[in-house]
């Protein structure tokens, strides 16, 4: 985890190496006040009556430089150390949403929406903040108790050995704290994501949510995972509680034991009032910085349960990757299936897929009709690769998709899909997804080829109408249209409409399949549909049943040998005729 995060620092590596550096300049300075500090006291102040005032303007200026300088690294490590951590944390950021953009869709099939959203921002923070904490504390602490400590032995080494007493009982306390409190902070980033998920999905399908009057429920549910999270919390927090009780009995235990052995030494001139007040300050600055390596191990607890969310998502390999040397262009819209079977499980017995066996001509018009979980989808996802096959092989253009460049075979093959997604943004911003290169002319005629230039026309703004985030200002069959014209403004080899002209009425669909037949004859077609008037007219039409390919013929010739598709085929007429 701690090499793959490392690898985020990159440019940022000379304020992470120069804080500590000035850190570590920095405790010098404060370890050698409290010495010059005894020297003024027993030298400045011989036995109360003699002052010379000579060597405390001296001694007394050299504690002023060392405060100024002490006060200048400290400025200079904390502007680093912010630069370092923030830069960090960009860069993770950066890594984790590119890294994103090469998964497959099995990959993200691992990872939920809500969970990357809360890696992306809980988590890199919690990076963030200890990565600043360790670039100065988790210095500073160390170098502090090594240098006081080294400073003390140098005034008393008699006294100094109480310290070395108690370091062993901090170590095994911050430990035991550590080790109950770390699978708490992981189990409630876990629950982070839950609650994510629940704000996002209501939020998402709020018109849904009050249209079924389910408000109560929504903040039950809400309710529920946040009284986990804070139950979690709770308990974490508790047990992290621990470490300021055991530090502070270390700390107190000190000072009686120092105070106690130190009158002692002084009644017996073994020791000056000078040496006793510095011995004072470096209890103070050694057990400070034990505090801070308890707080240190707090942030280092929590933070690792972050790191591991995160270096999962930046070390997960992508399923699918370009060959060495891939094929930069792709010859024509022809597509073979040749022995495929495909598992999202990549279970041999647990097929999605099986024996399927097909071709298609270059520029034919292709229906799939299938029940639901006939794999529809999942067909038609194996030809932009989106999915690889767990066996055999998908050709298009005549080579194996494998043997692609991955951008060269997306960009020919174009997938209206079932689900259509608009961004926030203009009318064009969003056509321009399909060719960010396009003239206005060319949009206007990508438009008018899905039937959505009218409707476009009718808008205060027209083209430069705003979208909003998903598309919710427009309606389910503008919105198909849409996305339908930013699909063929790729100019295509391949179009798959996925269940992407549903929402539309038939005339419209039959507008846009006649605009398909006269505008477009080059490109393959493929549309799945659930009414077998959207497919009806296709040169081919493939009936899936449980994943396989129950039969392959024209309209006519399924509807006189075809049960499936005949059962679907009259049961639509009867439908009509009765809505009739």
């Amino acid at each position: 985890m701690i090499k793959t995060l490392a690898k985020c620092i990159r440019e940022y590596k000379f304020p992470s190496i120069i804080t500590p550096i000035l850190i570590i300049a920095e405790v010098i300075m404060e370890v050698l006040i409290p010495y010059y500090m005894a020297d003024l006291i027993d030298k400045g102040f011989q036995n109360g009556n003699n002052v010379d005032m000579d060597y405390i303007w001296k001694i007394g200026l050299v504690l002023v430089v060392l405060a100024l300088v002490s006060l200048t690294f400290a400025a200079l490590a904390g502007r680093f150390a912010a630069i370092a951590s923030a830069g960090l944390a960009k860069n993770l950021r950066h890594d984790m949403f590119h890294k994103i953009q090469d998964f497959s869709f099995s990959n993200i099939d691992k990872f939920s929406t809500s969970s990357l959203v809360t890696r992306m921002t809980t988590d890199v923070t919690n990076i963030q903040n200890s990565y600043q904490m360790i670039l100065r504390m988790a210095f500073r602490a160390p170098c502090t108790m090594i240098f006081a400590m080294v400073m003390s032995f140098r005034v008393n080494a008699s006294l100094s050995w109480i310290f070395v007493i108690f370091l062993p009982v901090i170590a095994v306390a911050l430990f035991i704290i550590m080790k109950k409190a770390h699978p708490i902070f992981r189990r409630v980033f876990k629950k982070y994501d839950k609650l994510n998920n629940v704000v996002q999905e209501n939020l998402h399908g709020i018109r849904v949510v009050k249209s079924f009057v389910r408000e109560d429920y929504e903040n039950k549910k809400f309710r529920n995972i946040s009284k986990e999270i804070y139950e979690d919390f709770s308990k974490a927090e508790k047990t992290v509680a621990f470490n300021m009780p055991v530090m502070q009995l270390c700390v107190y235990a000190c000072i009686l034991l120092i105070s106690w052995f130190a009158a002692k030494f002084i009644v017996f001139g073994d020791m000056t009032t000078g040496e006793l007040t510095s011995m004072f300050t470096y209890i103070m600055q050694i057990l400070m910085s034990l505090m801070f390596v308890a707080v240190i191990m707090i942030m280092v607890i929590m933070s690792k349960a972050s790191g591991d969310r995160i270096a999962e998502v930046l070390n997960e390999v992508p399923d699918l990757a370009n060959s060495d040397d891939p094929c930069k262009e792709v010859e024509d819209g022809s597509i073979r299936f040749d022995n495929v079977n495909f598992s999202y499980a990549k279970d041999k017995n647990k097929l999605c897929l099986k024996d399927i066996n097909l071709s298609i001509k270059s520029g034919e018009t292709i229906g799939i009709i299938g029940g639901t979980g006939s794999s529809k989808s999942t067909f038609v996802q194996l030809i932009p690769r989106l999915y690889d096959t767990t066996e055999g092989t998908v050709y298009v253009g005549g080579r194996d998709v494998k043997e692609y460049d991955l951008e060269t075979l997306r960009d020919n093959v174009a997938m209206v899909l079932q689900k259509n997604v608009l961004f926030s943004g203009t009318i064009k911003e969003n056509l321009r997804w399909g060719n960010e290169n396009a003239s206005d002319e060319e949009l206007v005629k990508a438009c008018q080829l899905a039937c959505a230039d009218d409707f476009i026309r009718r808008m205060p703004d027209q083209y430069d109408t705003y979208i909003e985030q998903g598309g919710t200002n427009v309606s389910g069959g503008q919105r198909q249209r849409l996305c339908i014209a930013r699909a063929l403004l790729k100019s295509p080899k391949i179009l798959i409409l996925d269940d992407s002209t549903s929402a539309v009425d038939t005339k419209t669909d039959a507008l846009i399949r006649k605009a398909f037949l006269e505008q477009i004859p080059d490109t393959t077609k493929i549309i799945i549909a659930q009414r077998i008037f959207s497919v009806q007219d296709a040169d081919k039409i493939i009936v899936l049943d449980g994943g396989t390919v129950n039969q392959i013929g024209t309209h006519e010739e399924l509807l006189q040998s075809n049960e499936i598709y005949q059962e679907v085929y009259y049961s639509q007429q009867k439908g009509s005729a009765d809505h009739g």
